[in-house]
């Protein structure tokens, strides 16, 4: 993989992390994972930064984990020769865990912004939603279609984020919500028309620089610590063991062996299809694209 998949500038305190795999919707994999991680140290370690801002190039933000070539990419969680417990240190050890990657945005010492656009479903929500503000055009698409098969709540914030009964519903149904949606639900903060996302998330990062570093740092350690005492650390370890359960269900390996047989697209299309959603939909079910906008 290319060593720009992600990629890092920084401006007038601003630092920018951009996942940078457009032709595969910004899908994670493991170096993509290792970039994060590394330039988010580099962020909060470097300090002229005051703010974070993480985005995905092209049309989407994030559409979760890689999955394809069978899962050939994550090493222990393949199929073959399979170990469920080399699975369950990989997925809750500190130093291999790609949770901990996701929450370097939470626990971080600089407030951290996602600019969402397009979708951001299964693992990159999870991803997005451990920002501390998460700012996403009106038609953006958040969504957990592992709900259907080959997955569970990894970071918990989907369940952290919003009461019991929207909790409850999405996790059971794994429908998407569009960015307009999500914040007048409190799963985001913000919604804006795509073409004013990037404004409105430079004008936020603007002002967030302009209040000392320490108050933001001590104000965002006594909300988060909250959390913690709401119970998410132990959420959190086991999210990502059912995970590894429900790849391993014989609906969650035949998934995968669709995508093997047919593609991705394929896979997608199978599971989505009866719900007609994701890319299953109505053309007016789906995002807008930047491309086709001329907005890079």
């Amino acid at each position: 993989m290319s060593d720009d998949a992600v990629t890092l500038s920084k401006a007038d305190g601003i630092a920018t992390i951009t996942l940078n795999r457009p032709a595969k919707y910004n899908t994670l994999m493991p170096e993509v994972l290792q970039g994060l991680d590394a330039h988010l140290r580099d962020a909060n370690l470097d300090e002229d930064v005051k703010v974070i801002v993480l985005e995905g190039a092209g049309d989407s933000f994030c559409g979760g984990f890689d999955f394809s070539n069978g899962l050939e990419h994550y090493g222990n969680i393949q199929e073959k020769d399979y170990d469920p417990g080399l699975d369950v240190i990989s997925v809750t050890g500190q130093h291999t865990s790609y949770l901990q990657t996701f929450m370097a945005l939470w626990r971080g010492s600089k407030p951290t912004i996602a600019k969402v656009h397009g979708y951001c479903v299964g693992g990159g929500s999870e991803m997005a939603l451990c920002a501390d503000l998460v700012v996403a055009s009106e038609d953006a698409r958040f969504g957990t279609p592992y709900s259907r098969v080959w997955g569970a709540h990894l970071s918990g914030m989907w369940i952290y984020r919003l009461g019991l009964a929207k909790a409850k519903y999405y996790a059971l149904t794994g429908e998407w919500v569009s960015g307009r949606e999500a914040a007048d639900m409190d799963l985001i903060n913000f919604a804006v028309p795509l073409e004013e996302l990037d404004t409105t998330v430079d004008e936020l990062a603007r002002k967030l620089t302009r209040i000392p570093l320490t108050q933001l740092a001590t104000m965002k350690l006594v909300v988060n610590q909250t959390y913690d005492n709401m119970g998410l650390q132990s959420t959190q370890t086991l999210g990502p063991i059912l995970d590894g359960i429900m790849r391993n269900t014989p609906e969650g390996r035949q998934f995968v062996r669709d995508a093997m047989a047919g593609g991705v697209k394929a896979a997608v299309t199978l599971r989505d299809g009866p719900f007609g959603d994701y890319s299953q939909g109505k053309p007016e079910d789906k995002p807008r694209l930047k491309s086709k906008l001329g907005l890079g």
